[in-house]
Formats: structure tokens, C-alpha cells, sequence
């Protein structure tokens, strides 16, 4: 029978909890157990696609297409499985289901009701993980924190769900803060038992509780936990921080915490290996070399909108035996004078976005890059803005622009398809997931990826004007990758550069720990060879 295990958080949100979920699925896969991931987001927006990046940070795209959760890129990264749109439910999902249901007539003139009606659905979403992975253990992440009205219908729902599976099944562990007061000179468990008090009021008692804490956990700390949370004190798991969110399973390792999962499930080990993990993990760490890249976005005051990219980086840092430092910059601050800003990086990135703000100031970050050879890596509305500004300035066609920015602009170089202009509903109508891309070997991603078809995950409305195509390829634009079904520019190169790639897709969303982007990685490499 497949285990349950359910992760939630109190006190605080951004406490982490995707990271631990995480975390504990890679140390039971270590142990040779199948493990598949579902997180439960308690917002009414069905997917987070339309969602501001500033308010929910990065939407993961999976390789069938659904916008979730970042904390689904965590998973993937960590436990190496590629996850679906079965894998991520939103309040918003759960209640389109039962409405959908209540108009066919399936409930038979029933009254719907929060219990037992969404609660079952929620049930249902747990089930079917298990049916379509077929894990040995499904870790469920509850969104929010305990006492949240919007999360209320999800904790019941798995309150019930222990009911029917039995204590042998399942397990709740909760993520709490542990606070340390420099003032007193203590660290502080009251957050902690009132989290847990809100969380026993809705009849649930935490198996486990991981402390997040900047300091160590005090044994004194450990008990008060432990007696007032009615837990026992080999069951409160310190979580401290760390600087490399790599580390997280391995501290969890050494506190004990996979052996006593496995005890209270009656899981039998099947093996055990974190040797590689430990090894890349302190490959990482111990990194001597530095190179320093730029990424000129429009959300840098809001990080975890480019979390996937950030990641990506450590895996090709780690890959060239160095670390990647970051330095975030606004696009809308680069103005005529770029060089004040980006002349002293090794290599520079444009990610993603949508909207007209800052498009001109990456618009001059790219042409910075490409004049003065500075690696560069375009990703998707960076793809958008490299074509325009090869299109104004290589190709004299004065004026180019997109569509999204300028619909009267007189070279339209991206624009979007005949049947994207027909599409008035905003949300899942993207081209989405993952397609086909062929590859030119002659080129600098023909050397990186090593083979002539990739499959790449994609998130976006806007595509390459083919009416350009031989225009810029003239002009020294090098179209390198091709959506063969519909003849779409994927990739640009530049040749004559050092190293400038440019992608419709988003190649952040595939790299893991020990198997880099070949993008990012040969990105990395160009870069470290370029003096400073």
C-alpha cells in the first residue's frame, strides 16, 4: 500500500517547506523507495499562470504544460522525477471540479458542502498521485500556514484521510519557527506550541516536527518542544539554516530523521545512497573559482520569480568547478550609458517576462553583450529582445519591435500566431510544456547539447516573425533550432561572437544538481574564459 506523507507549516510562511518536502523525498528515494510529490496551494486562482511574479514568485512549467507551483521545480530538482499537472491542486482547481460535478448532476440533487464534498475531492487528488506514479511514498505539502481560513478545507481533508488509511499509512510532520531572541540570549518555542495547539484544535497531532532555527537546537529547547507539543523528543528534528539549500537532506540525514520515517511507516531499507549527493554537495561548497554574470530582469527585487535560473546556475557552477555570483540589475536602469553598469561582468543573462516595462534597457544589455563579446544567454522574452535589437541595429530595419510592446511597429520581428490572436481567455493558453526542437550541430548549442533533437519546456504567446527569417539571416543571425511540425525559430546565434545563444524555451526548468543544463553549463564555461 502506498504511504502518505504530509508536510505542513505554522507560524510563518517561506519557512521552507517545499525544500524539506523535498528534501525528505530525495533521502527515501536514497533508500531505494519510488517517490512521487503533490503540493496543495490554498489560493482560488486555478493556476498560478496569471498571477503576478511579484506576488507568487516563478511559475514551474512541467513537461505536459501546467503552470505551478515553483516549489515543483524543487521537487524535480531534488528527487530527479518529472512532474504533471496532476502533481500541483489549487483551491481553485478543487472547487471548478465540484462545480463542474453539481452542474452535470453527479451529486443527485445533493446539497454541496465544504465536508464532505471539496474535502473528498481533495482526497481524490491524493489518490490519483499514487494511481498515475504508482510511488512506495507520496509527500503531500500543504500551502499556507495553520490557522489560515484558505487552508482549513485541506487540513480536514487530510485529517480525514488518516481516518482511512491508518496511522501505519501516514504521517504529519510540521515545519515551525524556532526564533532566537540576541537580546535574551535564548531561542524561543512558544511560536512553535501555539502552531502546533492550532494544528491539534483541527485533530491533527504532528508525527514529527522540524524546527527551522538560525542557531542550533538546544536540548532544553528539544524538551519544551517535546512536552508541550506532544511529541516525542527523538521526533523534534532540528532544521537550521543553511547557505547551500543542498545541504538540507543531508542535515536531515544526520539528525536520523530517514530511520525514523521508515520506522513509524514500516518501511523496509532497501538500500543506502547519498554518497553522490554528499559528494556534489561539497563539490559545490568548496568551489574556489568565481565568475561573476549578470542577469538583467524586470522582478529582480523579487527573486524567487527567476528560482529556477538561480538554481540552474549552481548546477553549471559546479559543473565548471566554480561558483556563479549573481548580480541582479533592473532593467529599467539601463539606460544609453549600459557599460556603467555591465563592463565589469564575466557573462550576461536576460531571462523571461512579459510587458513592456524594461524591454529598452534589456533591449541595450543585449547589444552591450554583443558588441563587446561578453557571453550571453537570452531566454525567452531575452530571445524576444535579441532579435529586436539585432533587427534595429544589424539590420537596419529601424523600428522593429515586437507586437506585445508596439502593435503599429513597421517590422513586426515577433508576433504572435494566427491562432494565439483568436484566444481571449488569459489563463493555460500559452504555448506550454514541452516541444521538439531540432538542432544545427555547427553551433554553439549543437556542441552543448551533443545531439540533434532536444525537447525543451516552453512558456509563452509571442513567437519569431518568419517573414524575417531570411532578412536576418543575412544579415549574420544564426537560426540554429527549429519546431519542425510548425517551422518555428527556437534558437539564435550569433557566430562570430564569443558565445551568444538565445532560446524561445525556458532551459532552467530542466537542469538538476548533477546533471546540468548543457546550455547553462557551456553558458558558464564561456564566461570563465572571458577576462573580467
Amino acid at each position: 500500500m502506498t504511504k502518505y506523507i504530509f508536510v505542513t507549516g505554522g507560524v510563518l510562511s517561506s519557512l521552507g517547506k517545499g525544500i524539506a518536502s523535498a528534501s525528505i523525498g530525495t533521502l527515501l528515494k536514497s533508500r531505494g523507495f519510488k517517490v512521487s510529490m503533490l503540493k496543495f496551494d490554498p489560493y482560488i486562482n486555478v493556476d498560478p499562470g496569471t498571477m503576478n511574479p511579484y506576488q507568487h514568485g516563478e511559475v514551474f512549467v512541467t513537461k505536459d504544460g501546467a503552470e505551478t507551483d515553483l516549489d515543483l521545480g524543487h521537487y524535480e530538482r531534488f528527487v530527479c522525477v518529472n512532474l504533471s499537472y496532476y502533481n500541483n491542486a489549487t483551491a481553485g482547481q478543487i472547487y471548478s471540479s465540484v462545480i463542474e460535478k453539481e452542474r452535470r448532476g453527479d451529486y443527485l440533487g445533493r446539497t454541496i458542502q465544504v465536508i464532505p464534498h471539496i474535502t473528498d475531492e481533495i482526497q481524490s487528488r491524493m489518490i490519483e498521485v499514487a494511481v498515475r506514479d504508482r510511488p512506495d511514498v507520496v509527500i503531500v505539502e500543504v500551502g499556507g500556514t495553520v490557522g489560515d481560513i484558505e487552508s482549513l478545507p485541506f487540513l480536514e481533508a487530510i485529517r480525514q484521510f488518516r481516518l482511512k488509511k491508518g496511522r501505519e499509512n501516514t504521517l504529519f510532520i510540521h515545519l515551525t519557527l524556532v526564533p532566537y531572541i540576541p537580546s535574551a540570549g535564548e531561542l524561543k518555542t512558544k511560536p512553535t506550541q501555539h502552531s502546533v495547539g492550532r494544528l491539534r484544535e483541527i485533530g491533527i497531532q504532528p508525527d514529527f516536527i522540524l524546527c527551522r532555527t538560525q542557531i542550533p537546537l538546544t536540548e532544553e529547547a528539544r524538551r519544551k518542544i517535546s512536552l508541550f507539543c506532544n511529541v516525542e523528543e527523538e521526533n523534534v528534528i532540528q532544521a537550521i539554516d543553511v547557505n547551500n539549500i543542498y545541504e538540507v537532506p543531508l542535515r536531515f540525514e544526520k539528525e536520523g530523521l530517514t530511520e525514523k520515517i521508515m520506522r513509524r511507516l514500516n518501511l523496509k531499507n532497501r538500500k543506502e545512497d547519498l554518497k553522490d549527493w554528499e559528494r556534489w554537495v561539497n563539490k559545490v561548497n568548496s568551489a574556489k573559482r568565481r565568475v561573476k554574470i549578470a542577469i538583467v530582469g524586470k522582478y529582480v527585487k523579487m527573486k524567487d520569480a527567476y528560482k529556477s535560473i538561480i538554481e540552474a546556475f549552481t548546477h553549471a557552477g559546479a559543473a565548471n568547478d566554480g561558483k556563479v555570483c549573481l548580480e541582479w540589475i533592473e532593467a529599467e536602469e539601463i539606460t544609453e550609458g549600459a557599460e556603467d553598469r555591465l563592463a565589469s561582468f564575466q557573462g550576461i543573462l536576460v531571462p523571461g517576462g512579459f510587458g513592456l516595462r524594461g524591454i529598452e534597457g534589456k533591449i541595450r544589455a543585449v547589444r552591450f553583450a554583443r558588441e563587446n563579446g561578453i557571453p550571453f544567454l537570452g531566454i525567452c522574452l531575452g530571445m524576444h529582445c535579441s532579435t529586436i535589437e539585432f533587427a534595429r541595429n544589424v539590420a537596419n530595419l529601424r523600428g522593429a519591435n515586437s507586437t506585445e510592446f508596439d502593435p503599429d511597429t513597421p517590422h513586426p520581428v515577433i508576433d504572435l500566431l494566427p491562432e494565439q490572436k483568436e484566444i481571449k481567455d488569459k489563463g493555460g493558453t500559452m504555448r506550454l510544456g514541452e516541444y521538439e526542437c531540432r538542432i544545427e550541430m555547427d553551433s554553439f548549442s549543437g556542441k552543448a547539447y551533443k545531439r540533434p533533437v532536444i525537447y525543451e519546456r516552453h512558456r509563452h504567446r509571442y513567437e519569431f516573425n518568419n517573414k524575417y527569417r531570411e532578412i536576418l539571416k543575412k544579415a549574420g543571425l544564426k537560426i540554429v533550432g527549429i519546431y519542425p511540425e510548425k517551422d518555428l525559430v527556437e534558437i539564435i546565434e550569433i557566430p562570430e561572437h564569443p558565445w551568444f545563444v538565445a532560446t524561445q524555451f525556458h532551459p532552467e526548468f530542466n537542469s538538476k544538481p548533477q546533471n546540468p543544463h548543457p546550455l547553462f553549463r557551456d553558458f558558464v564555461k564561456a564566461a570563465m574564459q572571458k577576462n573580467p
